[in-house]
Order: C-alpha cells, then sequence, then structure tokens
C-alpha cells in the first residue's frame, strides 16, 4: 500500500522554521510535498491572486516556492503541481497562535481553508512564542493529528484549527473558538515629508476570557484542537429572520403610478379621437 500523499505549506514563506519542523515531522506519516509562498504572507486572508499570473519555483524533487499567498499555494498544488490529490493539507507551523475572531485574517488557516473548499482533509498548527523555544512539540502535536485525520477523517467543510502554547504542552484539549476585544488604537504619524501615515492594530490583544475556548486551554498550558466549519449560515437567524420575507416582498412589488399631485386626473379625449372612435362627426364639424 503506498504511502498518503500530504500537502505542507504555511504563510509564513518557505524559509521559514516551523514549516520545516512540520514537514519533517510529517515525512513519518506520508509522501511530504512542501507548497509554500516565496516570501512572507501573513495576514493575508483566504486571497487567492487573479489579476497576474502565478510562477513557481522548483528548490527541490518535492519543494516548490511560488511568488503567491497560501491560498494560492493550496489551490495550485491541489489542482495540477502534485502527481495525485493530496490526502491531507497541514498548514503551519505559523510563526505565533491564531485564535478567536482572528482565524478569519490569518494566512494559515486560510490554506487550510482553501484545503477543505477542494475537497481535502485540512489543519492548521500555530505555536506561540517560537523564538522562546523549538518547534519540536507543535510539530508532534501535529503529527498525531494528522494520523488520526487521515485513518478517521473530518466532517464535511470541517478543519482543524491547532495552537501550541510555548514549551512544553500539559495536554491537548478540544475548544471552540474564542472572542477577540477589539480595542486597539489607530496610530497616527507623519513622514519626512510631512505626509499622514497610520498603523492599525497597535497595542496587545485583548481576549473575552469565556471557558471552553482555545484562548483558555493555550492560557492554561493545553494544546487547543478547535474544529472551523465552513458554513457560515446562521440557522437560527435565518428561521427567525425569515419572518422578513413577506413583508419585504410586498414593499417591493412595483406599485401602480396613481394621478400626481395636482394633476386634473384622466385627461379628456381630443375630438379628432372620437371621431375616429365613434364613428360620428363632433357637433358643428359641417360636412
Amino acid at each position: 500500500m503506498s504511502a498518503a500523499l500530504v500537502l505542507v505549506t504555511n504563510d509564513d514563506g518557505i524559509s521559514a522554521a516551523g514549516l520545516a519542523a512540520l514537514a519533517e515531522a510529517l515525512a513519518r506519516v506520508g509522501d511530504v510535498y512542501v507548497v509554500a509562498p516565496d516570501r512572507e504572507q501573513s495576514t493575508v486572508g483566504h486571497a487567492l491572486t487573479l489579476h497576474r499570473p502565478l510562477r513557481v519555483d522548483r528548490l527541490g524533487e518535492r519543494r516548490f516556492a511560488v511568488n503567491g499567498t497560501p491560498s494560492d499555494c493550496v489551490n495550485l498544488a491541489v489542482l495540477g503541481l502534485l502527481p495525485a490529490e493530496p490526502k491531507l493539507v497541514v498548514s503551519g507551523i505559523n510563526h505565533g497562535l491564531n485564535l478567536g475572531d482572528d482565524v478569519t485574517y490569518s494566512g494559515t488557516v486560510s490554506a487550510a481553508m482553501e484545503g477543505t473548499l477542494l475537497g481535502v482533509p485540512s489543519i492548521a498548527v500555530s505555536l506561540a512564542a517560537p523564538d522562546q523555544g523549538s518547534f519540536e512539540e507543535a510539530a508532534r502535536i501535529a503529527q498525531l493529528i494528522a494520523m488520526r485525520t487521515l485513518v478517521e477523517g473530518l466532517p464535511p467543510k470541517t478543519l482543524l484549527n491547532v495552537n501550541v502554547p510555548g514549551g512544553r504542552p500539559k495536554g491537548i484539549r478540544f475548544t471552540r473558538l474564542g472572542h477577540r476585544v477589539y480595542k486597539e488604537k489607530v496610530v497616527e504619524q507623519k513622514d519626512p515629508r510631512g505626509k499622514t501615515y497610520y498603523w492599525i492594530g497597535a497595542g496587545p490583544p485583548l481576549w473575552d476570557n469565556r471557558e471552553a475556548t482555545d484562548i483558555i486551554a493555550v492560557q492554561d498550558g493545553y494544546a487547543s484542537v478547535t474544529p472551523l466549519h465552513l458554513d457560515l449560515t446562521h440557522y437560527a437567524a435565518l428561521g427567525r429572520l425569515g419572518k422578513w420575507e413577506a413583508s419585504l416582498n410586498a414593499q417591493l412589488r412595483p406599485r401602480r403610478p396613481g394621478p400626481r399631485a395636482g394633476s386634473p386626473g384622466r385627461v379628456p379625449a381630443p375630438k379628432a379621437w372620437v371621431r375616429r372612435s365613434t364613428g360620428r362627426r363632433p357637433p358643428g364639424s359641417g360636412a
């Protein structure tokens, strides 16, 4: 039986230490192909490059650099660059956490989203403060979750978002997304020519400390595994707001235009029209 083909990517770029550690750990799981951006693409979200050509540099037998986003890399790899469709996509190991609402900005998580949309089970892996330690623990956890995913699969349209604390984790917890409290300031400054520019996202993040979230798990020293579903429909709201449908449609239907204010209403037909319509000559017309 041939080994499973595993696609590894990231948003920190082809030369990132976390990517190398992840590829090495997953080589024990299957045949690893690395397709990653040629430079850092953090916080690009789920962007696809549609208005310029993409170029691929082959750096090794199974190692490719793309001048595009993480989602570009997954799309190219799954739809044609690899010799066969991968059985698993793993994105990471990101240099920094992707918790709570921040998953919507993350290139790491978006690469896993792209894999999921293409029908491939996908995992995103991020590590807190990687400069304070090695990637070995995060790579080990990624390997365990990858092996289990290959055996059991994932529900449709579902990916796993894994966040690992610095140091040695106490264990693994399955969690829900936390919520970030946005209190950052927009910093306004001026360049040497006197023109104004801005920095957004200044200051450390603040989090809503609710139980059973990815944020609390990592703060407590556990690796967090959060299943993310790509159907963003709020079904409870759909049922409630569906009551608006009839009234909105009633307001949308065009109404017959009535006489405008100040108009005389029905305008009498001209005499010539009366003659043609009735065949009778108007009184006093002579002939």
